[in-house]
């Protein structure tokens, strides 16, 4: 993969959140477009695009103005997170999902063709992006910024247990990142 594309992708997604900052004028800056790139969240959706970005600007909006839009560390989705994503142009179902509520939001009509140029430059550097980490064998789906819950980033975690019996509770994925230790018997965790 070239060096470059992830990049070339953060930028045009920092052009994207400017894009989205000139309506809504409390939206915060993103501070670090590179962390969009690569991760995943099932309560705020897969697929990197424009409509996540939104999507994660209404979570920026509600940060900016000290309003909690989620709640079950941020997998559910209030009425409140509704209100913002109605207020950046992204519609909603009429009845909240079971255990992520509001979240899954699609963009307007409106919308689309208010911010057409931007989907546009921002659809051609993710395609870039996504045909260079193909051709690496990387399987990469986008999350938001994980600090924004002060959790993992969601997912549903499971039992794991060390050689003494002690468990904790993780999302496989960071367990497959490195070896989780436990600080009385020195033996890493296994799932159960």
């Amino acid at each position: 993969m070239s060096t470059t594309q992830p990049l070339v992708l953060a930028a045009e997604l920092a052009a994207a959140w400017s894009d989205i900052q000139a309506h809504h004028q409390d939206l915060p800056d993103l501070a670090s477009p590179e962390a969009l790139i690569g991760e995943s969240s099932s309560a705020c959706g897969t697929r990197l695009g424009f409509e996540r970005l939104l999507h994660e600007a209404a979570h920026g909006l509600a940060a900016a103005r000290d309003i909690r839009d989620t709640s079950r560390a941020g997998r559910y989705h209030n009425r409140r997170f509704l209100l913002l994503a109605s207020e950046l142009g992204l519609a909603h179902p009429v009845e909240p999902h079971a255990s992520s509520g509001f979240s899954q939001v699609t963009m307007l009509k409106e919308t689309q063709e208010r911010y057409a140029d931007t989907i546009e430059r921002l659809d051609r550097a993710l395609g870039a992006h996504q045909e260079a980490v193909a051709g690496d064998g990387a399987n990469r789906a986008f999350r938001g910024p994980a600090a924004r819950h002060g959790s993992s980033g969601g997912g549903v975690r499971v039992k794991a247990i060390c050689g003494c019996g002690r468990n904790v509770r993780v999302v496989p994925s960071v367990l497959a990142q490195a070896s989780i230790v436990c600080g009385a018997c020195q033996q890493p965790f296994k799932i159960a």
